[in-house]
């Protein structure tokens, strides 16, 4: 018994650092300022690097899920391990691994296509991994210890995604590009890869549980709870995406920060939203769930309003606010969602990743906004993205 409790601890490892390899996914938000800046694009332009990454969430998610119940989560898993490889060696082979400022304005155009490939490749592999990865937790964890190896993967997420904001600016401090994402990752997935094909994993499967089709998740939609709720992830994962790329922009162009916006964007945005994971887990202890969204959302919501007084450290306070009342809305909503209809889990849990492709609508409007007016104005859309999510809590605690 000691020994298969080992090994279990053991085989939680390569499924940790495949949490990690999940973050890069995120890395559109950053990358949408570094792109802005380097290829010379209007914020619309610019947004099409999230809505390349995130429309696989929305394409890929239920029929992987499909897919999965019948060839396994491992198999799952290193499928989307080598996607999201194959993009990231696109840029690197492209000639996109160096000097790109130095090149001219059609070698510019023609990198910037390899990028919004590259990302739609790490967009799907990111897809893929979410799919799988959440599941296989439970198959690797010594009894007992799925919960918190589940809430210890997703921060080790948040460390993955953090990457994008905290290497482009060490890059540029030694000399060197912000393309280095590009040769990091992929060493990092390819020895999560070769870790994981060597993993034995004994796959927990219920024979009493019919598997989720398409037609049973989307027949869900007539629902008009699980309508509301669904689109409630929707604009929560756009208005997130839209913040951690609209920040750095906005801390360049109003307040004239350079060089270091990306690292002043993560201490203000990402490293609340981790802070405030940590702390969820705990309050939730102590409050029902509805209650809690209830704080987290109205939080968010005056946090975007103190952006738009212009002045710099009531700008910094509301970006701290709403990384704090971001933590914890997108396990909210899920959790809420679930409890009202738990023996409709699986098909639910399905929606509720398609609904990721948010990330892919949002920041585009945000950035034809921008354009038309100015960053600051901007933000409403993810404001208004919030105010949905509260009309959403007040039905829900009605129902």
């Amino acid at each position: 018994m000691n020994q298969i409790m080992s090994n279990k601890k053991i085989s939680t490892l390569p499924i940790f650092l495949a949490f990690l390899c999940m973050g890069f996914g995120d890395v559109v938000g950053p990358m949408v300022s570094l792109a802005k800046e380097t290829f010379e694009l209007t914020n619309f332009l610019a947004t099409l690097l999230p809505f390349s990454g995130f429309l696989m969430f929305g394409i890929l998610s239920i029929p992987m899920g499909i897919y999965q119940d019948r060839k396994g989560k491992k198999n799952v898993l290193l499928i989307g391990l080598a996607i999201a490889f194959i993009g990231l060696l696109l840029p690197i082979f492209s000639g996109m691994y160096g000097p790109i400022v130095q090149s001219t304005a059609i070698e510019l155009q023609s990198k910037f296509y390899v990028i919004l490939g590259s990302i739609l490749l790490l967009g799907a592999g990111a897809t893929v991994l979410q799919v799988s990865g959440n599941p296989i937790m439970r198959d690797v964890s010594v009894p007992g210890r799925y919960s918190s190896n589940l809430s210890l993967g997703q921060s080790i997420k948040a460390i993955g995604s953090s990457l994008g904001f905290l290497l482009p600016p060490f890059a540029l401090m030694v000399g060197m590009d912000w393309t280095l994402l590009f040769p990091i990752y992929a060493i990092l997935i390819l020895i999560t890869f070769g870790w994981t094909s060597t993993l034995k994993v004994k796959e927990i499967k219920h024979e009493d549980e019919k598997p989720a089709s398409l037609v049973s998740c989307l027949s869900l939609l007539k629902n008009k709870y699980v309508l509301m709720m669904v689109l409630s992830i929707f604009v929560y994962v756009g208005a997130e995406v839209s913040m951690s790329s609209g920040i750095p922009i906005l801390l360049n162009e109003e307040f004239g920060i350079e060089g270091f916006s990306l690292w002043l964007s993560w201490a203000l945005f990402f490293l609340p939203i981790l802070i405030g994971r940590f702390l969820g887990a705990a309050i939730l202890t102590k409050i029902k769930p509805i209650k809690f969204l209830f704080v987290t959302v109205i939080m968010a919501i005056l946090g975007v309003l103190l952006l738009l007084f212009g002045n710099t450290i009531i700008a910094y306070t509301g970006i701290i606010l709403v990384g704090l009342g971001f933590a914890n809305i997108f396990p909210l909503v899920f959790s809420i969602t679930v409890d009202k209809l738990p023996e409709r889990a699986n098909e639910l849990s399905g929606l509720m990743v398609t609904a990721i492709v948010g990330g892919a609508f949002i920041p585009p409007i945000m950035g034809y906004v921008a354009d038309l007016t100015s960053i600051l104005w901007g933000f409403f859309v993810p404001l208004a993205c919030l105010i949905y999510i509260l009309f959403s809590a007040i039905i829900a605690s009605k129902k």
